[in-house]
């Protein structure tokens, strides 16, 4: 039987939703590739420099993955996980070509 393996994102009718787990006060804004927790779910793993506090950090998140995929901040929108290391951000967009560009985070570091 061929399973596929866990997947970090999930598409919609009109983007996708993607698994993050953000560290806050880093000394850099990057994108860092793909864990797996021990209960194998996977996430994007990221940083960004701002502060976890009063949104700054989810802000510094959406601009963030809205540079890496090359779109307007205004498409990624935090759906879950607002006070949570672990958060769900929504990106609006063709699903397919966003799956692509997704599934690159799996081989690089941005």
């Amino acid at each position: 039987m061929d399973t596929q393996p866990p997947s970090f994102f999930r598409l919609t009718a009109e983007g996708v939703e993607v698994s993050v787990r953000l560290t806050p006060k880093s000394s850099k804004d990057a994108v860092e590739g793909v864990a797996e927790t021990a209960d194998g779910r996977c996430h994007l793993k990221a940083r960004v420099r701002a502060v976890p506090e009063d949104g700054k950090a989810n802000k510094a998140l959406e601009k963030l993955l809205a540079k890496w995929l090359g779109m307007p901040t205004r498409d990624v929108s935090l759906v879950t996980g607002a006070t949570s290391r672990l958060k769900t951000l929504y990106i609006a967009g063709d699903p397919q070509a966003l799956a692509q560009r997704l599934l690159s985070a799996r081989q690089e570091k941005v």
